[in-house]
């Protein structure tokens, strides 16, 4: 343990070695709550763990990231597999949340 300690204690990383922080033009790309906070109302795409990804309206969701979702489809392999009006997902399954572009009426 004492070995553990004294390496970790060598090679930990000083706030003066890190890499600086590049700002981007984007004001989404570093602040992911401002992200989440513009997209609600919004269709997104919610990819899970297991490789399913919900498209539909952001409805809201919580700092577990809980998400509930409505006109929500299920595609597995980029195949629809179901249609459902609301859904709810557990925050520990969601891999990622994207902006999904409208499409043409």
């Amino acid at each position: 343990l004492a070995e553990r300690a004294a390496y970790a204690h060598r090679h930990r990383t000083s706030p003066l070695h890190t890499a600086p922080r590049v700002m981007s033009k984007n004001p989404n790309a570093s602040n992911p709550s401002a992200f989440l906070k513009n997209v609600l109302g919004r269709p997104v795409v919610v990819k899970l763990n297991s490789g399913v990804d919900y498209r539909g309206v952001l409805a809201c969701l919580d700092g577990f990231m809980n998400i509930a979702m409505e006109q929500t489809e299920e595609y597995h392999n980029g195949q629809l597999k179901a249609k459902y009006g609301d859904a709810f997902i557990r925050g520990n399954n969601v891999l990622y949340i994207s902006t999904l572009k409208r499409k043409p009426a």
